[in-house]
């Protein structure tokens, strides 16, 4: 029998002698000569970049307008206000979620109603919607979990057959595509994140896209409290000193030191997402044969955004669990993360939504085996090779 190698943590050694991060951001000379011009310029806050860069991601999505925000919460938040919730109201969300979507229906007044997701996408599907909506049910709020796109035509036809819009949360999915259809283009309005771990960064920030030119409009206007003209048009040479609030709004917009990043990354959004999808086909080689371990199920037809690659545990086959293995994992080097701790997990939510433990199994059995590995577009091969090499280590050293 082959001598399995001794693991970091028990003194062996590890893979990499310097520290391979979660996640990093591949900022070029573009984007800090932009900065830059930008910085010369005078010119800091919403202005001219902030167009051009709300422009360049509404003709990538494949909608005539785009909204450049101070982040995705920031869409999720208004685009939860103008699509209508209020008080009393439900919003359907997963229970496989980052907090931002269920804080902002709490903002609004609203009740998150948490759903299950499928044990292969880790999305929602249309299924558990239709289960989900009641009399109260003002909007759907699907997550493109890990940058794999959700079945948008079956969210929508269910939604849309009882009046309910949909408000995508693609804070992880720039770049994805679904039946030949850009993330963002279907859904009546859709929310991106910019940060610094995401498919492009603008540092922060974020952008609401919707087929609803008016929508976004009124999103574009909510997002500088409610003035009818932003800095931009007051202070340029052809602005005026004038302006209205037609509604109370919020100090939400992107500046143009952020969208001086986002102009350039844009222009590598396609691939930055190909490198992306790269690691994951290397990852699937390597870890696939490992049967301790399960690797994402395959995306079918879709563009797959791949910001997360998680790995799922089989603790029967394992004599380690799974935040034992993250700190061996960075014992021997490599950075790791989970996503996400399930939303009723938290404090407020458990007593809030009273949903105990047991409600939603399978968010709840992916949460306990779940470990997100390094996937960015500035990983080489060598980094991903070690990525692949400490888990089959790992895997290999406790394989009960």
């Amino acid at each position: 029998m082959k001598k399995r190698a001794l693991p970091a943590v028990e003194g062996g050694q590890p893979v990499r002698e310097d520290f391979l991060p979660f996640a990093l951001p591949s900022i070029g000379e573009k984007e800090i000569e932009e900065v830059v011009d930008t910085l010369r310029s005078g010119w800091l806050t919403v202005g001219p970049k902030t167009k051009r860069f709300a422009e360049m991601v509404a003709v990538y999505i494949g909608v005539e307008r785009a909204a450049a925000l101070s982040s995705c919460t920031a869409g999720l938040h208004l685009g939860m206000r103008v699509l209508g919730v209020g008080q009393g109201d439900e919003v359907i969300l997963p229970a496989l979620n980052f907090i931002a979507g269920p804080n902002c229906a709490i903002h609004l007044g609203a009740t998150p109603v948490l759903v299950d997701v499928d044990p292969d996408t880790l999305n929602v599907t249309p299924e558990t919607v239709a289960a989900a909506i009641t009399e109260r049910t003002k909007l759907v709020v699907p997550v493109h979990f890990g940058g794999r796109p959700v079945d948008i035509d079956g969210i929508m036809e269910v939604a849309r057959s009882r009046g309910i819009p949909v408000l995508g949360d693609a804070a992880h999915a720039m770049g994805a595509d679904y039946g030949g259809r850009k993330v963002g283009s279907v859904a009546d309005a859709t929310s991106f994140s910019f940060y610094v771990t995401k498919g492009i960064t603008t540092g922060e920030g974020g952008s609401l896209t919707s087929p609803n030119a008016d929508l976004i409009e009124r999103v574009t206007v909510l997002s500088l409290h409610g003035m009818t003209g932003s800095a931009w048009n007051r202070y340029s040479e052809r602005g005026s000193w004038f302006y209205e609030v037609q509604e109370p709004g919020y100090k939400y917009n992107m500046t143009d030191i952020e969208a001086a990043l986002g102009i350039h990354q844009m222009e590598k959004v396609n691939e930055f997402r190909e490198r992306r999808e790269e690691i994951a086909r290397a990852f699937d080689s390597g870890l696939r044969p490992k049967d301790a371990i399960s690797v994402p199920a395959p995306c079918g037809s879709c563009k797959h955004a791949w910001h997360l690659y998680p790995i799922q545990l089989e603790p029967d086959l394992l004599k380690i669990d799974r935040d034992s293995f993250i700190k061996n994992l960075r014992d021997e080097g490599i950075g790791t993360s989970v996503h996400f701790i399930p939303v009723h997990y938290h404090g407020y939510y458990g007593k809030r939504l009273d949903y105990g433990r047991g409600s939603f199994p399978v968010t709840e059995e992916f949460f306990e085996r779940a470990v997100s590995l390094p996937i960015y577009p500035s990983m080489s091969d060598g980094d991903v090779n070690d990525v692949i090499e400490a888990v089959c280590k790992l895997v290999d050293y406790y394989r009960r």
